[in-house]
């Protein structure tokens, strides 16, 4: 039973299987389309509407769960491109992007930016940009394939994201590891290492959407099957060209897209369906970028690396000094317990001869046994720098 334009689900229109209904009913996300000619719906459909909408698997549409830890990934399939690029989960054919939780924070740029992008350029649009370089631009943009341009606004997005994310943690990290030089201290040591742990975060994420587009890059034959227009033209009018008319519906520049379409149709006749060039520059550029990101990351963590270093001399450091002030107690208390052991000698209820002047005795006895206690810290001392096991 179809009702305002995507199928409902036997349950619900029969009326039976509470149960089931509500399950189904769960399972419904929020999807934008937007399609070639700048038409628009948001709704919410389950995912077997969708399969059968863009015909594509459900291990494919499994990629786009957020609740499921998939990697970066852009994947070729026979009618359309599966997006998983962090925030952004879309789903692109040769005529419309779907793409889910368009109400998502992060999601609403990519939203506007794919609202202003992908619309074809009308007759009149065209008018007011005659007679200079933006015409040649706009005809430029409106030669580029439809999967290609909301291609481009995903990667941008994403690219654009993740090196705002890399500002702000450079602009958090380099005070702060400046900071913890000057003063070592648990407060500093603690920021430091909550900003280490997101760098670490970060850089993963930046890492996974780089390796993705560097294996795009290394293999042509998944960058041919991102040519979703010109399969699509392949197929619909291989010899004739008949198919063109249903491949975009009736707009104002529909001449000009049947009239590409049957170039790129006698190009794949000819042989020419892997080339692959206008997609690998398009990659190119954008792996430029994130590969620029990456490097502002390593350097970050370089400059981690080689402030904890300098933590860690500094502590080398106050540790020697600390082993140094041992040594002089420890040499000072053997120089002390050799006086008490002088004065318990001489401490003792025994009679001597030579005792009965007693405060004679015992004014030379107490200068004796402290300036050989003395002498004898002075020669610890000596030999432990000698040794080197002390600072001059």
């Amino acid at each position: 039973m179809a009702k305002d334009g995507y199928v409902v689900p036997a349950e619900l229109s029969t009326g039976g299987g509470g149960m089931a209904a509500a399950a189904t009913v769960k399972k419904k996300t929020s999807w934008m389309v937007l399609d070639s000619t700048g038409n628009e719906i948001t709704k919410e459909w389950d995912k077997q509407y969708i399969m059968q909408h863009v015909l594509i698997h459900a291990r494919d549409l499994r990629i786009l769960d957020p609740l499921l830890s998939y990697p970066s990934t852009i994947l070729g399939r026979d009618g359309a491109i599966v997006l998983n690029l962090e925030h952004i989960k879309a789903i692109i054919t040769a005529e419309e992007v779907l793409l889910r939780d368009p109400l998502d924070e992060n999601v609403v740029p990519v939203v506007q930016e794919l609202r202003r992008r992908l619309p074809p350029v009308t007759a009149n649009s065209k008018k007011e940009n005659l007679g200079g370089q933006n015409d040649v631009e706009v005809g430029e943009e409106d030669e580029s394939p439809f999967e290609f341009r909301a291609l481009e606004v995903a990667l941008e997005a994403i690219c654009s994201f993740l090196a705002a994310r890399t500002t702000e943690l450079e602009t958090a990290a380099y005070p702060a590891l400046d900071e913890l030089t000057s003063k070592i201290s648990s407060r500093n040591l603690d920021r430091v290492r909550k900003l280490k742990s997101a760098m670490t975060r970060l850089t993963a994420r930046v890492q996974k959407v780089r390796d993705e587009l560097e294996q795009l890059l290394d293999d042509d034959d998944d960058m041919a099957d991102l040519y979703l227009s010109r399969k699509l033209a392949g197929a619909s009018s291989p010899v004739s060209g008949s198919g063109g008319a249903n491949w975009f519906p009736a707009s104002p520049t529909i001449g000009s897209k049947i009239s590409r379409a049957s170039r790129v149709s006698m190009a794949t006749v000819r042989g020419d369906e892997n080339d692959v060039e206008e997609l690998e520059m398009l990659l190119e550029a954008y792996f430029m970028q994130i590969d620029g990101t990456l490097n502002r990351l390593t350097t970050l963590r370089e400059y981690i690396d080689d402030t904890e270093d300098y933590i860690n001399i500094q502590l080398d450091s106050h540790r020697n000094q600390l082993i140094q002030l041992e040594l002089f107690l420890s040499s000072g208390t053997v120089c002390l317990s050799i006086y008490a052991l002088v004065t318990s000698i001489f401490g003792m209820n025994i009679p001597y001869t030579w005792n009965q002047n007693y405060g004679y005795m015992f004014k030379w006895v107490v200068i004796t046994a402290g300036v050989g206690c003395a002498l004898l810290f002075a020669v610890i001392v000596a030999y432990a720098r000698r040794k080197g096991l002390v600072g001059s």
